[in-house]
């Protein structure tokens, strides 16, 4: 039971109301507001007297959500944004209520003396007052909260679009404690908050959209297995943070931690003219692809990826091996440490980066092709993809292939990062945000062996006068396992039929097999079959299977997890099949 502290403002009005806040799918949550200063808070008694304390309840998966929802990065961050599939949903502002006439008025430096849980934390927000005290201690990005202490939200919520969602700005609503002067409103208006996005590069009008800020997306399904090299337009984009503006005159990459080594500073120009050029074909894929499937089993917090948040590139680079061997990495290194850290240039507002780790091993391997590329698609890296350099780790999750890559660190621990320690991890279906520990999971590496049906669409319409279907789509496994084999149902998995794989561009000889374990990009399949007799629908079922006979399961919801990663389930499409006009006035 949270107790609401009393509150410091009755003797400037009398007014005492209760209004009601919904809250997530139609949660109620009682708000209790009397005069300038706000009623509603959290089991605190911090700057408040203890008398005529006021009651609410609110369990703990109410807590949950609130952070969910309220959070700027990493897991927490898109929980607000799973229903926009377009770019104007997911930047749609709601305006905040306009405010009481009764609310006290105060200074900037008034509000600019509350920065600390001690003196309280108040912040303003388009011209009004929040004492935010009792929400630091909930807050999932921790301290992090406390750099708008006594300032203004806009230049930090300017990072996160979520927080434009009118649920948010509902939330905050019950914080409001008074008005910001008019004299510093002016102020404020003629001091305009930069945004760290307006630098971003143009998109490709085709993308779908799943968060603007930072920018997600992924290619329509019908198109994506178009062409077996994803042309790089289209290639799906995942971003943390904003992209940042670098310059390749100044770049450059540090290397540290090689025991016996000195660090290594090299230039963009070095990297490309010191160490080999090598260039791998591979398919990337983002933890979540196929997330709005778990959805559809139960709500999970994440960006609503569709089926096509994974495209595949050819990538050209120095070899990170080649590059650790220049700064001092000999075999001997593997017995003290066994990571190595990639930290990006992309940063927020307290200058945190991202950051994720491999093993070492995979770093160092022959085998592991792990580059530095500087190239996509035989061209410099797009401004989305990491330019100029970034970390390409063949058969491992979107996550650690790091973007915009500034330093390497070999190190006998894990990355820190927030990505690495508390996010793109696998749980248990029983596991749910009261009882998660993500501790206790290995961050993911290697991702399982997945398919998806990219033609035709869900609810397509097919003739029956065409007398068969064709259906195409995706496979590719994690770990350099190589897809072996697509099994195609027309019936719901009832019969299956094998589809032709496909591992070059159509009309190009065929690309000869993978050496074992270095099968890192995708096959792209298809299988033309006749038209059932009787059929008036067919669910369309796919699913694949690699070389180490791994297969995706059947259902979601065996593997659902609150995070909604590692969706491989069997992908099913149902379509519908038309009869011919003729035939139907016989019938």
């Amino acid at each position: 039971m949270l107790l609401l502290r009393h509150c410091r403002g009755l003797t400037r009005v009398d007014l005492f109301k209760t209004q009601r806040v919904q809250l997530l799918q139609g949660a109620a949550l009682p708000v209790a507001v009397c005069a300038g200063s706000l009623c509603a808070r959290w089991g605190s008694s911090h700057g408040g007297h203890k008398s005529g304390q006021y009651q609410r309840s609110h369990g703990p998966n109410w807590r949950h959500a609130l952070a969910g929802l309220l959070a700027g990065t990493g897991a927490v961050l898109a929980y607000g944004l799973h229903h926009s599939q377009t770019e104007q949903a997911a930047t749609t502002i709601v305006q905040p209520i306009a405010p009481a006439s009764s609310l006290p008025i105060y200074t900037q430096d008034e509000v600019t003396k509350h920065r600390s849980v001690e003196e309280g934390v108040w912040v303003t927000y388009k011209g009004s007052v929040y004492d935010i005290t009792e929400f630091v201690s909930m807050h999932p990005g921790g301290d992090k909260i406390l750099l708008a202490a006594g300032g203004a939200l806009e230049p930090f919520w300017a990072l996160y679009a979520v927080h434009s969602q009118g649920h948010v700005l509902e939330i905050l609503s019950e914080y409001k404690v008074g008005e910001l002067s008019a004299e510093d409103r002016r102020k404020q208006q003629s001091v305009k908050s930069t945004d760290p996005y307006s630098t971003d590069p143009e998109r490709h009008p085709a993308l779908r959209i799943n968060s603007l800020k930072p920018f997600n997306a992924e290619p329509p399904p019908e198109i994506l297995s178009d062409n077996y090299i994803t042309p790089s337009a289209i290639f799906f984009k995942r971003n943390h943070l904003p992209v940042p503006q670098v310059d390749p005159k100044s770049y450059r990459l540090q290397v540290e931690g090689v025991s016996g080594g000195a660090p290594l500073s090299l230039s963009l120009e070095e990297l490309k003219t010191r160490f080999p050029k090598h260039t791998v074909t591979a398919t990337l894929q983002c933890a979540g692809n196929r997330r709005s499937e778990m959805n559809k089993v139960k709500q999970v917090k994440g960006l609503n990826w569709g089926i096509a948040a994974i495209s595949n590139a050819t990538w050209s680079g120095a070899r990170l091996k080649d590059v650790l061997l220049a700064a001092g990495y000999r075999p001997e290194v593997a017995q003290q440490t066994s990571h190595v850290q990639f930290e990006g240039l992309d940063s927020d507002v307290t200058g945190t980066t991202y950051g994720a780790s491999i093993p070492l091993n995979k770093a160092v391997s022959e085998e592991g092709d792990v580059l530095l590329a500087y190239q996509m698609n035989g061209e410099d890296l797009p401004a989305d993809h990491g330019y100029p350099v970034r970390v390409v780790v063949p058969g491992t999750v979107g996550a650690r292939n790091v973007k915009w890559l500034g330093k390497i660190i070999v190190s006998d621990e894990e990355s820190s990062s927030h990505w690495q320690q508390n996010d793109y991890k696998g749980f248990s279906p029983a596991t749910d945000w009261d009882t998660v520990d993500f501790k206790s999971a290995p961050a993911i590496q290697e991702l399982p062996v997945q398919s998806a049906i990219t033609q035709p669409a869900e609810g397509a319409v097919v003739e029956r006068s065409a007398e068969e279907v064709t259906v195409k789509g995706y496979a590719w496994s994690g770990g350099g396992r190589e897809v072996v084999r697509v099994d195609v149902s027309l019936d719901g998995g009832r019969t299956w039929q094998v589809a032709q794989l496909q591992s070059s561009e159509k009309g190009q000889v065929p690309a000869p097999s993978p050496p074992p374990g270095r099968a890192w990009a995708w096959k792209l399949w298809e299988l033309t079959a006749p038209l059932p007799p009787a059929a008036q629908e067919l669910e369309i079922v796919c699913k694949a299977v690699d070389n180490s006979y791994n297969m995706q399961p059947d259902s979601v919801a065996p593997i659902w997890n609150l995070r909604g990663v590692l969706s491989n389930a069997w992908h099913r499409v149902k379509v519908t099949v038309k009869e011919d006009e003729e035939e139907q006035k016989l019938l």
